[in-house]
């Protein structure tokens, strides 16, 4: 048995994660999140310039006007990876008076435009892509509960189940804490984060499978073998977190601003998951399977 007890540890995992969720939840609750205006709606103004002008130009001219979180994006035929001639922003609600400020220290600090539309819209997603990404988690989870509970067992779905709750919710206290950008691309992230971190807990999952079937028997500890398991598997855990974190990493810090924050939410939900699949969801079957024999010995 490794000299380590993870499986038997249990509780310290689980009180340090209720650490980062409780404050979180209450974060939610009393400050909320920043919304983006694929949530709130706003002003969306699309401009050709006369030469092709970088992000990072136009995010200058509208940082004294406190809008340099808009989305920005670049088109038009002259485009490259750095510049183009036409530029989309996408910004909160303007007023008469704020726009017309906002258009002059683009002309005066970019350059001369023409503008090819200028409008103010609703929440593009609001409330439809909440629903929509509560219902498609939702559904994964039955899903996986069902497939869980006819290639493994009940208790292993249930236990991978909380785990991808687990680390939602730490990646909505963070953003919750830090007040970062909440868009369309959150929910991409969220996503991204429920595959990844349900794949390194079934790969736990299968070797704990395995290992019952193989050397597992009555009055054996459980304990040791959810450690065997998680050790076994655990290189290949480092492995895939790392390499996806390097790669995070670097679109966080040499990306553009518009993926930061997409960047920071894979970031946070790839350490998550790391964490979760291997202190977490082995020692939650674990408390799940000794719940459940109590309860039949009681029987």
């Amino acid at each position: 048995m490794p000299k380590f007890d993870i499986a038997g540890r249990a509780k310290i995992w689980f009180i340090i994660s209720l650490l980062i969720i409780i404050p979180g939840l209450i974060s939610m609750v009393v400050r909320g999140f920043n919304f983006g205006i694929d949530f709130t709606g706003g002003t969306i103004i699309d401009l050709k310039f006369e030469q092709p002008v970088e992000i990072s130009k136009v995010r200058d001219a509208l940082k004294p006007f406190g809008l340099d979180n808009s989305t920005i994006q670049l088109s038009g035929e002259s485009s490259d990876v750095t510049a183009a001639t036409n530029v989309m922003i996408r910004t909160v609600d303007l007023e008469e008076v704020q726009r017309k400020d906002v258009m002059a220290g683009i002309r005066e600090n970019v350059g001369a435009y023409e503008v090819l539309r200028e409008e103010k819209v609703g929440a593009v997603i609001g409330g439809e892509l909440i629903f929509n990404a509560v219902m498609a988690l939702v559904i994964s989870w039955v899903l996986i509960i069902l497939y869980i509970a006819y290639r493994f067992e009940f208790k292993f779905g249930i236990a991978a189940i909380i785990a991808l709750v687990h680390d939602i919710l730490i990646v909505l206290a963070f953003f919750s804490f830090t007040q970062r950008q909440v868009d369309s691309s959150f929910v991409a992230a969220l996503l991204t984060i429920v595959g990844y971190s349900i794949n390194d807990t079934i790969v736990i999952f299968d070797r704990i499978r395995e290992n019952l079937k193989l050397h597992f028997k009555r009055g054996s500890d459980a304990v040791a073998l959810v450690n065997r398991s998680v050790y076994q598997t655990l290189t290949r855990s480092l492995y895939t977190v790392f390499t996806c974190l390097f790669t995070t990493f670097a679109l966080f810090f040499f990306g553009g601003e518009t993926t930061k924050d997409f960047a920071f939410a894979l970031i946070v939900g790839f350490t998550s998951g790391c964490y979760s699949s291997i202190f977490i969801a082995g020692p939650l079957w674990l408390t799940l399977r000794n719940m459940a024999n109590k309860k039949g010995t009681r029987e």
